[in-house]
Order: C-alpha cells, then sequence, then structure tokens
C-alpha cells in the first residue's frame, strides 16, 4: 500500500529512542512480561511470533547506548516529512502508518461504542524500559497495555521477509503496525482482559484475541485509501493493489503459529497456539478487509474461529 507522495506526515505521533544492547538479534531469548490493566495477569501482547510464553533471557541491560530522545525526534521530523518519504524509509513508513491508523480510528471506534484515544508508538532496538517491563528486540514488535503503547524495533520487518518468508511489499510492514493497534483497540473496549484465563490452543482467548487484532488490521487496511490527511484532505494511501493484498496474505501465512512451529524445525501442537494457524490469521484478516467494519471482528461470539 503506497502512501500519496503529497500527505504530510507529523512525527509528533511516533517517539524514537534507542535501548541498551541486548547482544542478540530477533531470534534470541525474548523476556516474559506481566502486563498492567489492575493485575491482569497478561504477558506483553506479542504482535504477530512471539507468544505469552517467551523464555526470559539472560542478558544484562544497560542504557549506556542510550539514545537521546530529543535528538531522536529531531532525526524523524527531518526526514519523514511527505508520503513519499514513508515510500522511501521504513521509519517513516512507520510514522505514516501511525498517522493513517489514529485518523481512522478517531471514527472507527464508534461502530464498537467506545471512545477514542491514541496510544503511544515508540521506535526503539536492543532493550528497553515499559511499563510491562524490559521490552527486547527479540520479541519482536508489541503492545504493552500498560503504559498503551507500541514497541516497534524496523529490523523485525526484514527478519519478516528473510526469515518467515513474507513477501517483499509495504502493507506487511503496516499490517504489522496495524495488529499492534489492534491491541489498542481491545484496551479500550476491554477485551484485552480476557486472555486473563491463561489459556492456550486454536480456540482459545489468547488466539481468538490475535485474530481479531488481525481483523482489525484488516479493517483499517479496507479503509485506509479514504481516510484523509487532515493537513491536505486527500488520503494518507492509494487503493490496494491484488499484490499488496497477496503480500499481505503471504506474512499472516508466514507468521501463523503452525507456520512458526515448522520454520523452527519442531512439530505442530495446536494445543500451544497463542496467535492461530495460518488459515486462521488470513481468514480474519480478509473478514475485516471485506467488511470494512470493526463490528464484523467479534471473535469471541462465534463458536470457532
Amino acid at each position: 500500500m503506497t502512501f500519496n507522495p503529497g500527505s504530510r506526515l507529523d512525527t509528533s505521533q511516533v517517539s524514537k529512542r534507542g535501548g541498551g544492547r541486548s547482544g542478540g538479534g530477533l531470534g534470541g531469548p525474548g523476556i516474559k512480561i506481566g502486563g498492567g490493566l489492575g493485575g491482569l495477569v497478561i504477558m506483553v501482547i506479542m504482535a504477530l511470533v512471539f507468544g505469552p510464553e517467551v523464555i526470559t533471557g539472560g542478558q544484562g541491560f544497560t542504557d549506556s547506548s542510550q539514545v537521546d530522545r530529543q535528538t531522536a525526534g529531531d532525526d524523524l521530523a527531518t526526514k519523514c516529512r511527505t508520503g513519499e518519504d514513508a515510500n522511501e524509509d521504513v521509519e517513516c513508513r512507520v510514522v505514516g502508518t501511525v498517522n493513517s491508523l489514529n485518523q481512522y480510528w478517531q471514527e472507527g471506534v464508534h461502530d464498537l461504542g467506545v471512545a477514542y484515544r491514541a496510544p503511544g508508538a515508540v521506535l526503539t532496538s536492543g532493550q528497553w524500559q515499559t511499563a510491562c517491563g524490559t521490552g527486547s528486540s527479540a520479541m519482536g514488535p508489541f503492545y504493552c497495555p500498560g503504559d498503551e503503547t507500541a514497541y516497534f524495533d524496523v529490523a523485525f520487518f526484514a527478519q519478516l521477509r528473510d526469515r518467515f518468508g513474507a513477501e517483499q511489499g509495504p502493507l506487511p510492514e503496516e499490517y504489522v503496525v496495524a495488529h499492534e493497534w489492534g491491541h489498542h483497540i481491545q484496551t479500550l473496549t476491554g477485551d484485552i482482559q480476557r486472555t486473563r484465563d491463561g489459556q492456550t490452543g486454536p480456540q482459545s482467548n489468547a488466539v481468538r484475541l490475535e485474530l481479531q487484532a488481525d481483523c482489525y488490521a484488516g479493517v483499517w487496511a479496507a479503509n485506509a485509501a479514504v481516510t484523509p490527511d487532515p493537513s491536505t484532505g486527500e488520503p494518507y494511501l492509494q487503493p490496494l493493489t491484488t499484490e499488496d493484498i497477496s503480500a499481505a496474505l503471504s506474512a499472516a501465512e508466514a507468521i501463523g503459529d503452525d507456520s512458526i512451529m515448522e520454520t523452527s524445525g519442531g512439530r505442530v501442537i495446536p494445543e500451544n497456539f497463542t496467535h492461530g494457524s495460518a488459515e486462521q490469521r488470513q481468514t480474519w484478516f480478509l473478514r475485516g478487509y471485506r467488511d470494512g467494519r470493526p463490528s464484523a471482528c467479534n471473535t469471541f461470539a462465534v463458536d470457532r474461529v
């Protein structure tokens, strides 16, 4: 999904900071973190790949490489000005996607009967502190309900293609960001609390939560080409192409629980699913995209997802 070159990016909606070096890449150990929401026993909501059961890493954390936040913010403001920048630079693409998501969901949440407040969005790397505990690039992008903030290490997008086999194209990256926004919408509606039962498996609340976030991402994609940049009145994004949809579905397939288990060299154990199979993830992204309404994404109201 390509940005209209004339759209203007608002970098104030995204912050950028460095984290201490973790000593490991995205394939390294993750960190098990308890979330907020009044003692809700919920791990940090992993975006796409790493489920709530990620293992505590043994690496030490220092913030000696912490990037000055003002300097980092100035960097984004300098390089991310228009939709053309979003088409060329991955960090600017995150900024533009966040702008579009915030603009769409201001109205989109009315379909769910709640009011909208924008989450935080942070570009970072290594290890860093959140209201849910220590975050790490090893987890992939994630949303922390405790501080209502989504965290992104953009290096993950290369891993999505190179390690997990997603197709090239901007929509898989935008899908990742939109999925995290889906978790924020679940915070606003209260659905995020449904995972407190701690169950896993293809029909578990954990999987239903992730599939709902996929569906919300599809809803945003359906509306993105008509969601206007308030500064210009023109849409942020151009209409989706067949190639865009193919790339997004390849990402959904690549990061299904069964696909991840196979890629990791293990056997597929459905009882351990936390995010949904490749087929489930594709199905619910498409449901949101084809219907275009958030109310179509009630994964908790159907017998089987």
